[in-house]
């Protein structure tokens, strides 16, 4: 078993090296405890950029950045590489899948895993975006779709090829979209001599009444204008109910559509990750519908108070009672909170604090020189909006190095339209079917 109790201070054990995690450690720098950071990857990943690794705008590595490398200084920060199972609450240790690791104080912070909506079989068809393995398999498979419209004579078959489902309007959908009509637009467009890539097909399909529905409708408005200017088809209030591997089927208002394609994406939804049932059954506590730990004000377990939850695994409601999203603000804001707390616990005071959670606003990109935002009472649209997206996304990638390697990148991509990340690393075809041409290995 993994001793961490060698210097006889208090144990602060984190599982998760996303946002909600990584500033949990941070903020516990000056703090008297020693801080073991848990997670089964090496790094941390800046997710909301993935959707650029997805599109060939940005390399993994440019969105990645490695858990000791950021805490290689800290003093009282240790990085354990491992993958955690379950929890013993009755000796307050963390079982991985190899050992146990002790605690005195634990902060679960274990992220989001899509949710295919009870229809799991989809994912062989059509992937999510949440990993960096999901980004590069996407990106391969989107161009390996223009290599095979490439080589088809067939117009039919080479329309199938060129036609890309998107299936969620939620942010990652659109930006997506936008992305990808960008791609065939003007990327690709000197590169093949066969096919003409700007008539490519991009399908935007959201079940909702609207794209990005958690926005103003003014500025919704406005997006979907920016999304049908880019030659995007946009399908609201549009559900999915078939998806396979050379066509996905959907349903508007009763009339049922099988739309032919060989590239779906699946934007559409995510659930808390299966940790957070496996911690609710051994502490005795609750979770939602999509698996979210139900904690107390300061994000304890009502059952256990050494212990907290926070980020996408925690349900936690605003002032409205409504649940907060699961974006990094949020997971950011509770990191700070529960850091915080657990000081005030150490130096022997207690807190009636609640955590209450302050909205700074948000904002989505739709395209070049397009986004939307909402910032206080203030909403934005456009290139104003658009510049303000990419300044503070940059301003939130963790390491400096990759700031500038991606202020360069983006710089040169808006210069050139070109991106430079245009490789097929995976598997793309299937030697066990048939027509090998249109066969593609859903699982790289």
């Amino acid at each position: 078993m993994i001793d961490l109790n060698e210097r006889q201070r208090h144990q602060v054990v984190v599982i998760g090296g996303g946002f909600g995690g990584l500033e949990t450690v941070r903020r516990l720098k000056k703090a008297d405890v020693d801080v073991t950071l848990i997670d089964r990857r090496n790094f941390h990943l800046f997710q909301p950029l993935l959707y650029q690794v997805a599109t060939g705008g940005l390399s993994p590595a440019n969105i990645a950045a490695p858990l000791r490398s950021i805490f290689g200084k800290q003093k009282n920060c240790r990085i354990l590489l491992g993958e955690v199972t379950g929890f013993d609450l009755e000796q307050n240790e963390v079982i991985l899948q190899d050992d146990r690791c002790r605690f005195d104080t634990l902060v679960v912070a274990a992220g989001a895993s899509p949710s295919y909506f009870g229809n799991d079989s989809w994912q062989k068809y059509a992937p999510p975006l949440k990993s960096i393995e999901d980004a590069t398999a996407i990106r391969s498979r989107l161009f390996w779709c223009f290599e095979q419209a490439e080589r088809e004579a067939c117009k039919k078959d080479r329309c199938e090829w060129l036609t890309f489902v998107i299936v969620g309007g939620g942010p990652t959908g659109v930006e997506l979209a936008g992305a990808l009509a960008e791609i065939s637009r003007h990327t690709l467009v000197n590169d093949f001599r066969s096919i003409d890539p700007s008539e490519a097909r991009i399908i935007l399909v959201e079940a909702g009444d609207q794209v990005l529905s958690s926005y103003p409708p003014d500025l919704t408005s406005k997006a979907e204008s920016k999304i049908r200017q880019l030659g995007i088809e946009l399908r609201t209030k549009t559900q999915v109910t078939e998806i396979k591997q050379d066509y996905v089927e959907v349903e508007h208002v009763g009339s049922t559509e099988r739309i032919a394609t060989y590239s779906v994406i699946w934007a559409a939804g995510v659930k808390a990750n299966p940790l957070g049932g496996k911690l609710a059954q051994a502490a005795n506590c609750k979770t939602d519908r999509m698996g979210r730990v139900l904690v107390s004000d300061d994000l304890t377990l009502s059952t256990n108070p050494s212990i907290f939850v926070i980020g996408d695994l925690a349900y936690v409601t605003n002032d409205e009672d409504n649940p907060l999203p699961g974006i990094a603000p949020v997971a950011i804001q509770q990191a700070k909170f529960v850091a915080k707390l657990i000081q005030l616990r150490q130096s022997g005071r207690k807190s009636k604090d609640r955590f209450h959670y302050r909205d700074l606003g948000s904002m989505a990109t739709i395209g070049r020189k397009a986004a939307i935002a909402e910032i206080g009472k203030f909403k934005f649209s456009g290139i104003f909006a658009w510049w303000l997206w990419l300044a503070i996304h940059l301003m939130q990638i963790v390491q400096f190095q990759n700031r500038v390697l991606i202020l360069i990148q983006w710089a040169y991509s808006y210069l050139t339209y070109n991106r430079a990340a245009r490789l097929i690393t995976h598997p793309t075809h299937n030697d066990n079917e048939a027509d090998t041409s249109k066969a593609i290995d859903q699982t790289s």
